[in-house]
């Protein structure tokens, strides 16, 4: 049986965090979403461990997605994830000494794979060469992948899908989920979780940010 995908909300927008970060989650914080993040730019890092910090105190899994392709700047990426206390590292090109301060520090790491560029960005590749990229991740102990599916230059349905039936480990789809179609989509593909930032932002989901928090939840679980 297919388990719901779980929504991650990101307090981001483009692929930045938004300035109004703290607000937004105070008010949505007994909003029905458990898992919340956002991205390493562009709140000061004291923000970023005081927001962290208050969403744990809330009971909340944290996240924090790094946009980043260097080795160094991925490294700094999963040392701020480190200082933060994030449960989950999204995000990086995978790297050995990546992966190994998340394994360190007991964080789980879900890095991208596939081309990708810009930012926000894009991804490009062969969808068969991002099974074979993300097997040897799983292999090398990483908890699961970061897809960027629906920033993908192809048929973005099929590379979810493919990944999700193929890689035996969470699957979460980032980025650009912004309609009921692409909601029905990811229940078909079941994924172990999807991001939403932007779309809340853009009212894609029509209503207050929590309202828009609660109808994906409900709707994700067949109750609207």
């Amino acid at each position: 049986m297919k388990s719901t995908p779980e929504l991650i909300v990101m307090l981001t927008h483009n692929d930045r965090t938004v300035d109004n970060a703290y607000e937004i989650f105070e008010q949505c914080r007994d909003s029905e979403a458990q898992m919340w993040g956002f991205k390493e730019e562009t709140l000061p890092l004291e923000k970023m461990k005081e927001l962290y910090s208050y969403m744990k105190r809330c009971g909340k899994t944290t996240v924090l997605e790094v946009v980043a392709y260097t080795e160094i700047k991925c490294i700094q990426g999963a040392e701020m994830a480190v200082e933060c206390g994030c449960d989950v590292l999204m995000g990086t090109m995978y790297y050995d000494s990546v992966n190994e301060i998340c394994r360190s520090n007991g964080i789980k790491y879900m890095p991208f794979v596939g081309r990708i560029t810009g930012r926000p960005s894009i991804l490009d590749g062969e969808i068969d060469d991002m099974i074979a990229e993300a097997k040897s991740y799983i292999a090398k102990g990483v908890y699961g992948i970061d897809l960027l599916g629906y920033r993908y230059t192809g048929d973005a349905v099929e590379l979810n899908r493919r990944l999700v039936a193929e890689i035996n480990a969470p699957i979460c789809i980032a980025g650009s989920v912004n309609s009921y179609q692409k909601l029905d989509e990811l229940k078909a593909a079941a994924p172990y979780s999807f991001t939403i930032g932007g779309a809340f932002f853009e009212n894609k989901f029509d209503g207050s940010f929590k309202e828009q928090i609660d109808k994906v939840c409900r709707y994700m679980r067949g109750e609207e």
